[in-house]
């Protein structure tokens, strides 16, 4: 806020009318940013329009936030989509849609990334949990898989210290500090205990501590609080499980009712089938196992959301709240059996929409949905405007500041995605259209019309095919030879 200039005249200049110099007024400090990521989140909360949703402290956020309720990722699997949040650009070779993208990367962009520019700019830089791929960023204990995430870009990048033995193992944790046995660990668990059984009970309870630490600090802070709910194992404690009981609400929409009438030619759930062992069942025929596992998904949101809670509880408790801009973001979304396809990896709707909410000092219209389409990659401009920093050229993504201060402001561009191979899609406020390398293959969806993308058009709209396509050619795509000129390159 502004002070008033005060006249600074002492009794003789007064006398004399001859005017003193004047202090100058003290300049706003820079906002603090609270980034939230939450792994694996749709659209499923009561603020998206989701009836069976139970998110009561994400609900309150949103009502104090703007809603963007048409957000896409730009590649539908964690560590991709987290390099394109990182980088603010496109995928630009097929290094960057792997779950390895920062790790294999960083050094041609590490510099010039979200929290570096922040760093460089006077700002105190900390990562808690899952903000890139790899809880921790590859620092610290029991990581052997390659050089660090961001060096140099974070001044603190840590794992809460609770009873799993690696940090792999708290990715995909149990209750009590069991890790996942790919193939053969359940891929669901209902566990009679306290939230602090699982891990994000543990990253909750590290940031609020943090926050603590950093109200004491006179320096501006970007803090990035990374939650593991809701990815697979969907496990959370019972009390979480018993929200989402028949009879106990609005369930859960049937998938099956949504699905098109030809099977997935993406994949066949490997990440669901594969990593778990499923005792002799599987959702796309029994359907009581495919509202176990939808419940226990909702579960885990809940979960989630319980956490978040107790952090945003922190930051109003210590004071930061009035100077802090907060974003809550999910890094891709999860299918449920849409598209007869149990997880992420593909280009359709429920792969790559997913929640975008962000809060930042004097929003106007608090609460109010913004339906413009919007991309992760938007994200590093829009904070670097809103804390007054002059942010890396040639970023692909465009600030939302038009459409905080007004939630009815027009998208400024469609979204894109990127999946292996060459395959992308681009999403306009009517349609998407998802085309191979070659634009020989194409899959095209009337999302006003046919919101669950249950019938493709594009034998019958070829003009609008034709539109799309050269939509997607203004976005470069990353070119395969980058993987060879990679491969010869020391990380």
């Amino acid at each position: 806020m502004h002070l008033p200039v005060l006249a600074c005249l002492s009794l003789a200049a007064a006398v004399a009318l001859a005017p003193a110099p004047c202090a100058a007024a003290t300049p706003p400090a820079r906002p603090n940013v609270l980034f939230l990521a939450v792994d694996d989140l749709r659209n499923d909360l009561g603020a998206l329009g989701a009836a069976h949703a139970r998110t009561p402290r994400m609900d309150e956020f949103a009502r104090t936030a703007r809603i963007f309720s048409h957000h896409y990722v730009q590649t539908p699997t964690c560590g991709a989509s987290r390099c394109a949040l990182l980088r603010g650009r496109y995928p630009a070779e097929p290094a960057h849609v792997g779950n390895n993208a920062i790790r294999d990367t960083h050094a041609d962009w590490g510099a010039r990334s979200l929290p570096a520019t922040f760093r460089a700019a006077g700002y105190r830089t900390i990562a808690l949990g899952k903000i890139g791929h790899y809880p921790g960023g590859l620092t610290g204990r029991d990581w052997a898989v390659g050089p660090e995430e961001l060096p140099g870009a974070w001044d603190r990048h840590t794992i809460p210290r609770g009873p799993w033995p690696t940090p792999l193992a708290i990715m995909h944790g149990y209750a009590g500090g069991a890790a996942r046995e790919p193939g053969k660990s359940p891929p669901l668990q209902i566990h009679a205990g306290p939230d602090d059984a699982f891990p994000d009970a543990w990253v909750a309870a590290e940031a609020v501590a943090t926050l603590r630490e950093l109200a004491a600090s006179g320096q501006p802070w970007f803090f990035g609080v990374g939650f593991f709910k809701p990815h697979l194992p969907f496990a959370a404690p019972q009390k979480w499980h018993d929200l989402h009981l028949a009879g106990s609400g609005p369930d859960l929409p049937a998938a099956a009712a949504a699905q098109p009438a030809w099977p997935s030619g993406w994949h066949n759930s490997g990440e669901l089938r594969g990593n778990y062992a499923h005792a002799g069942r599987d959702p796309a025929t029994d359907a009581d196992y495919a509202r176990e596992l939808r419940r226990a998904y909702a579960a885990c949101v809940s979960y989630a959301d319980a956490q978040i809670g107790r952090v945003l509880d922190a930051l109003r408790e210590t004071g930061l709240e009035s100077n802090t801009i907060v974003v809550l973001w999910g890094d891709h979304g999860f299918l449920l059996g849409e598209h007869a396809i149990w997880g992420k990896h593909c280009l359709y709707e429920q792969a790559l929409r997913s929640p975008l909410l962000i809060r930042h000092p004097g929003l106007p219209q608090p609460g109010a949905t913004s339906a413009a389409i919007v991309e992760t990659v938007d994200i590093f401009p829009t904070l670097a405007e809103l804390c007054r920093i002059e942010p890396p050229a040639a970023l692909d993504g465009r600030s939302l500041r038009a459409q905080l201060a007004d939630p009815r402001a027009p998208a400024a561009k469609p979204a894109h995605g990127f999946w292996s191979d060459g395959d992308r899609t681009v999403r306009t406020d009517r349609w998407r259209l998802i085309a191979d390398r070659a634009g020989g293959r194409a899959e095209l969806f009337d999302l006003t019309a046919d919101p669950h993308e249950t019938r493709n058009l594009a034998a019958e709209r070829p003009e609008i095919v034709r539109d799309l396509l050269a939509q997607l050619a203004r976005v470069p795509q990353p070119q395969p030879e980058g993987r060879a000129k990679r491969a010869g390159k020391k990380q």
